[in-house]
């Protein structure tokens, strides 16, 4: 065996592992790691970003799109506490993801050294696993371990701490083997008792979520659904697990849900959960579903047993993985009827006319614009967005085209949109990809225009521009009326910030203006930003101030 750094270890273990992209931001920490990297330039790509938040969002939005763990390097301290938004958005998102940490030396270790902090400590309740690697001689073990870990069960973040003594040490490589993924298969004593449940049921809903599907899995649970009649919702922020032309598809129960969704579900006989957690904003501070004990018959189908009578003691819970169960739905049979398509019709038709985006008029309105967006852009158009009342507009007038062309956080972190968009154009370069942003959301990560312009990204980007922190506002407006404090924002052009960076800007004050300035915007070669210009008193989609 020959003897290599811990540095050399720690990129053969990546290599090993099937990592052919890694996003970071450089530090001294851990420069033995980025040495090594220098001579795998050929089969890792090393995306520098400008701010360890985004690096971090770019490998959670890596981790959603293709199933694998994204990963992300950062230096010891400030790097690691930036990087933490986007280990919580993993975490909330079970999105598989493996963070690297440079490490002060063993020989400064407690004594609040430079960038010192405990990572165990500080990570240890929003991921799977906190580590540190103190031995060369054990990288190769503790990093499969890893990666087996982010995908396994429920899938999320893993962190590893590389000491800086450790990474310059030196050992033989040691022989491992890539992670395999794989789920619990639902018992047969379930299934029998699920058929029973969706055969007598008066009106079965399915609600899909969560992490650890694949495109197989959702288009399995979509066939099932129309050949027997069962209405399709999806949970907040999971609307591209269903294509949403399905004809069993009723809408997104996420914040400020129509009221027939509302009912519908509230009436579910028996209500089927498939992966989400039925977290708080998909039911509306668990009173859509009310916990422990729902009035709704409650089938919740979950990879990890964690979550399984945690917050919800269902009727029949099934520990499964998404594709496992999916694939099992094939083996039911369950009778359809009249008494079931009625309802489901007029469901699907009130989704319809809600959804449908407004007429244009000659003010500036964010959901005019997204119609016209849709008729222009391939189906399978990536849409990103962060937090803020603007990604309202966005989840009820786009039509999500299917598996992976939407990516938001459900743990509402702002500044995600830019990021994810980055990581998904380079994910997939032939598609499409469009970020939505808030005023407030945009500059958030607002840096990660370099990236995005050095590695010349046609992606397209939509500041929706208020002057207000509009979310705030708006409970603002509804717990402390007139009393505004805090919630006004002053902002650059964003047009000509953009320009500064070396994408292409444009400025949309009318209704007019947008078309020509779209069309100029998906002409331009490399980044592209559209400011709209919006009245903050159209707060919502459904509400004004």
């Amino acid at each position: 065996m020959s003897a290599l750094s811990g540095g050399q270890l720690v990129v053969q273990a990546l290599l090993t592992q099937g990592v052919e992209r890694i996003y970071g931001v450089p530090g001294e920490s851990y420069l033995p790691v980025l040495d090594a990297l220098h001579d795998v330039q050929d089969q890792i790509d090393l995306v520098v970003c400008r701010h360890e938040g985004g690096a971090a969002n770019m490998a959670d939005a890596h981790g959603k799109l293709t199933g694998q763990p994204g990963v992300c390097f950062v230096t010891r301290g400030p790097g690691a506490t930036n990087a933490s938004i986007g280990v919580h958005t993993a975490y909330q998102d079970s999105t598989p993801m493996v963070l690297f940490i440079g490490q002060v030396g063993s020989d400064f270790v407690e004594r609040e050294a430079f960038q010192e902090v405990d990572y165990r400590r500080m990570f240890g309740p929003m991921t799977k696993w906190v580590a540190q690697i103190d031995r060369a001689d054990r990288v190769a073990e503790m990093v499969a371990h890893a990666f087996q870990l982010a995908v396994s069960g429920r899938p999320g973040p893993v962190v590893l701490a590389l000491p800086e003594d450790m990474l310059r040490s030196v050992a033989g490589s040691v022989a491992t083997r890539r992670y395999q993924v794989h789920g619990a298969a639902p018992r047969a004593t379930d299934l029998d008792t699920l058929q029973t449940m969706l055969s007598s049921g008066r009106q079965p809903v399915i609600l899909v979520g969560g992490g650890g599907w694949n495109a197989k899995a959702c288009q399995q649970v979509t066939d099932f659904a129309e050949q027997h009649q069962i209405a399709l919702v999806s949970s907040f922020r999971a609307q591209d697990l269903i294509d949403n032309r399905s004809k069993s598809y009723i809408g997104h129960l996420g914040i400020g849900a129509p009221k027939y969704l509302v009912d519908y579900v509230q009436n579910a006989d028996p209500l089927f959960v498939l992966g989400a957690r039925l977290g708080e904003m998909t039911t509306n501070g668990y009173e859509r579903v009310r916990c422990p004990v729902p009035e709704q018959p409650l089938v919740h189908v979950y990879p990890s047993p964690d979550e399984l009578g945690r917050v919800y003691q269902a009727d029949l819970m099934i520990q499964a993985g998404m594709p496992e169960i999916a694939g099992a739905l094939g083996t039911l049979r369950v009778p359809s009827g009249s008494e079931r398509s009625g309802p489901l019709a007029a469901a699907r038709q009130t989704f319809e006319v809600d959804s449908t985006p407004p007429l244009a008029t000659d003010q500036l309105d964010l959901g005019v614009a997204i119609g016209l967006m849709q008729r222009r852009l391939p189906k399978d158009t990536i849409i990103t967005n962060g937090a803020g009342n603007y990604s309202g507009w966005v989840h009820r007038y786009w039509s999500y085209g299917g598996f992976r062309t939407q990516l938001a956080p459900t743990s509402g972190a702002m500044g995600y949109g830019l990021p994810a968009a980055i990581a998904a154009k380079l994910t997939h370069p032939d598609r499409a990809v469009v970020c939505f942003a808030g005023d407030g959301c945009f500059l958030m990560t607002a840096q990660e225009l370099a990236t995005a312009v050095a590695r010349q990204l046609e992606l397209l980007i939509v500041v929706v521009n208020n002057g207000s922190y509009g979310t705030i506002r708006m409970h603002q407006e509804r717990d402390y009326p007139g009393r505004v404090s805090g919630t006004g924002l002053h902002n650059p052009d964003f047009a000509a910030f953009a320009r500064a960076f070396g994408a292409h800007g444009e400025l949309v004050k009318t209704m007019a203006e947008f078309e020509p300035a779209l069309e100029r915007c998906l002409q331009a070669r490399g980044p592209a930003l559209i400011e709209l210009q919006t009245d903050v008193r159209r707060i919502t989609s459904r509400a004004s101030l």
